[in-house]
C-alpha cells in the first residue's frame, strides 16, 4: 500500500511539474512573439528594405548634421506671428525594441534618419517653443519607429509620444483638463510627421490619393484635436526643379504643402500650412509660411562652447 502510495505522489507531482514547464514556454514564447513585434509588424515586415545609394552615404553618412533655418509667419489665436523655425536632420543608430538611440555597434540596430524640428515664436508677452522628434527608418519599409511632440508656453507645457508596434502606442500629458494624462493604442496609418523624413529618404514612395493620415503630433495639441487617423488627399506637383507635397485634411479644414528640391538631397525649401486659426470670434482662416534661409552640415553636438555661438548667426536665428 505504501508503494502504491509513493508511485501516486511521483506520477502526481510529475504532472504538476510538466504542465508548469509547459505554462512557462508558453509565457516565453509570447513575450518573444512581443519583442519581435515591437518595431516590424508582419506587413512592414514584408516590404523590401531599400537599397542606399552611394549618393545617400556619402551625404548622410559623413558625422555630420544638416541644419536649416527658416524665417516663419505662424498662426496662432487668428493672428500671424513672426519666429524662426530649425530642422535638424542626422543618421543614427536606433534600438529596435527599446526604441532609443544606441549607444554601441550593432548588427540589429536599425539606421534612422532622425529630425529634430524646433519652432520658435512670441504670443504676445510670452514665447511658444515646439519641437518635434521623428525616427525613421532609411530603409524605408516601415513606418516611423518613434515621434515625439512637446509644446512649452507660459500657461503649461504638453507632451505627447507615439511608439510602433503591433499597433500605434500612445502616451499624451496635458494641462489642459479634458486632455490630463491618456494612453491608448491606434491603427496604423500614415503620420504626417513621418512625411518629413520620407521626403529626404525617397520621395519616390509618398503616398498619393485618397488615404487614411494621422495629423501631426503639434497640430493635434495646438489644435486641441482627437488624434486619430483622418481622410486625406495626397498629391503632388513639380516645376523649375521643386516639388510640392500636399496634404489636404477636408475634415479639419486644413492644407499642408510641402516645398523640396526635386533632386537628391531633396531638401526642404519651405511650407506652407493653411487653417482657422483661433476660437470664437477671434478665428479667422490664416497661411502659416516657411520660408528657408541658411543651411549648415555640421557636427553641432561638439560645438557647445561660447565660441561657438557665432554659427548661430551664420543660421540667421
Amino acid at each position: 500500500m505504501k508503494a502504491l502510495i509513493n508511485i501516486f505522489c511521483i506520477l502526481f507531482f510529475s504532472i504538476i511539474f510538466l504542465f508548469s514547464y509547459s505554462c512557462g514556454e508558453r509565457v516565453e514564447a509570447k513575450t518573444s512573439d512581443s519583442s519581435t513585434d515591437v518595431s516590424i509588424i508582419p506587413s512592414e515586415a514584408e516590404a523590401p528594405a531599400r537599397k542606399i545609394t552611394e549618393e545617400f552615404k556619402s551625404y548622410w553618412y559623413a558625422g555630420e548634421a544638416e541644419l536649416t533655418s527658416y524665417k516663419l509667419e505662424q498662426a496662432r489665436y487668428g493672428e500671424l506671428r513672426n519666429g524662426h523655425a530649425v530642422l535638424i536632420y542626422v543618421t543614427e543608430p536606433f534600438l529596435a525594441e527599446e526604441q532609443v538611440k544606441a549607444d554601441r555597434s550593432n548588427p540589429s540596430n536599425i539606421s534612422v534618419l532622425k529630425l529634430n524640428s524646433t519652432k520658435k515664436y512670441l504670443t504676445g508677452i510670452y514665447p511658444y517653443s515646439i519641437m518635434s522628434s521623428t525616427f525613421y527608418p532609411v530603409a524605408d519599409n516601415q513606418h516611423a519607429i518613434k515621434v515625439s511632440n512637446s509644446v512649452q508656453e507660459w500657461c503649461g507645457h504638453v507632451y505627447s509620444q507615439l511608439n510602433n508596434k503591433s499597433e500605434f502606442e500612445i502616451k499624451s500629458h496635458s494641462y489642459f483638463e479634458g486632455e490630463a494624462d491618456q494612453t491608448f493604442e491606434l491603427p496604423k496609418a500614415w503620420l504626417e510627421n513621418e512625411i518629413w523624413t520620407k521626403i529626404r529618404v525617397n520621395p519616390e514612395s509618398l503616398p498619393l490619393g485618397d488615404i487614411q493620415m494621422i495629423p501631426s503630433l503639434e497640430f493635434i495639441r495646438t489644435g486641441h484635436k482627437p488624434m486619430k487617423a483622418y481622410a486625406t488627399k495626397a498629391s503632388i506637383t513639380e516645376e523649375n526643379g521643386i516639388s510640392s507635397y500636399v496634404l489636404e485634411f477636408e475634415e479639419l479644414n486644413r492644407k499642408l504643402q510641402i516645398d523640396f528640391t526635386t533632386a537628391f538631397p531633396y531638401s526642404i525649401e519651405g511650407w506652407s500650412e493653411t487653417l482657422r486659426s483661433g476660437f470664437g470670434p477671434n478665428a479667422k482662416v490664416l497661411t502659416s509660411k516657411a520660408t528657408k534661409m541658411k543651411v549648415l552640415k555640421t557636427a553641432y553636438w561638439r560645438q557647445n562652447g561660447t565660441e561657438d555661438e557665432i554659427l548661430r548667426k551664420e543660421l540667421g536665428i
